[in-house]
């Protein structure tokens, strides 16, 4: 069969590519690079051609209220008309493990919409949401740095690594459409001020860290246990403390 990755090129779309190379299907990568644009339309219904399966792993090259609205709202829809018009069959989409519980923040009411967007096109599908990924942790940072400290919720944390993402993505991507949300983390939860501590350490970065329960995550409040997985259906095996120490994964 022919499946369609969007956003293939990315840091989960690449690796994704790479899982479901060796499995005898053909595997499309399509990105603006490739130039398949979901956000104007172009290049999108040739691309889907003949395509059984889309895999939708893109995301917003902004994260400013407005954009993100656009972008996911713009694109899921030329995406899923398109789709719909090529008679696609499982349109797997990855999204974020506590998206409905964040809706204080403008990324995480953009990615609510999308997923509205794709339960209510008929179109079989498969949502999978992955909780924070490993890469991602610099990002966290750099985003609690307050006045030369990271101040941080009072919350736990389930990052899991890219790669573990892109395996789980291959196995949606080949399997029968779930129809619903399927929750993947890593393997154990964490206080978030220690994930960044073992971050600063790694790197050796030398920033205080303050837990302040009225602190923000991505512009809203959470929850001790917001962002873990509730009913996870795969947990990823490779550690953060093995993972961090190897050679260039300290960024």
């Amino acid at each position: 069969m022919k499946i369609v990755v969007i956003g293939g090129t990315g840091l989960i779309g690449s690796q994704l590519v790479a899982q479901l190379q060796p499995t005898g299907h053909e595997v499309v990568v399509a990105s603006p690079n490739t130039g398949v644009n979901t956000l104007t339309g172009e290049g999108l219904a040739a691309v889907l051609q003949g395509a059984t399966v889309v895999v939708d792993v893109s995301n917003s090259p902004s994260f400013e209220d407005t954009a993100v609205m656009n972008f996911f709202r713009t694109s899921n829809g030329n995406l899923l008309a398109a789709e719909k018009a090529e008679g696609v069959q499982h349109h797997v989409a990855l999204s974020v493990v506590g998206t409905r519980q964040l809706q204080e923040s403008g990324y995480f009411r953009a990615k609510q919409v999308q997923e509205d967007m794709v339960e209510a096109s008929g179109i079989p599908y498969t949502i999978v949401h992955a909780t924070q990924f490993f890469e991602f942790a610099g990002g966290i940072a750099q985003m609690s740095l307050v006045d030369g400290k990271l101040v941080l919720p009072a919350a736990n944390i389930q990052p899991i690594a890219s790669k573990d993402v892109a395996f789980f993505m291959a196995q949606a991507t080949l399997a029968a459409p779930a129809n619903k949300i399927l929750e993947i983390g890593g393997p154990e939860p964490l206080d978030m001020s220690a994930w960044m501590g073992q971050y600063l350490q790694a790197t050796g970065k030398s920033m205080e860290i303050v837990t302040d329960e009225q602190a923000l995550y991505s512009g809203a409040k959470i929850g001790t246990n917001t962002l873990l997985p509730q009913a996870a259906v795969f947990l990823g095996t490779t550690n953060y403390a093995g993972w961090i120490a190897i050679p260039g994964n300290q960024r």
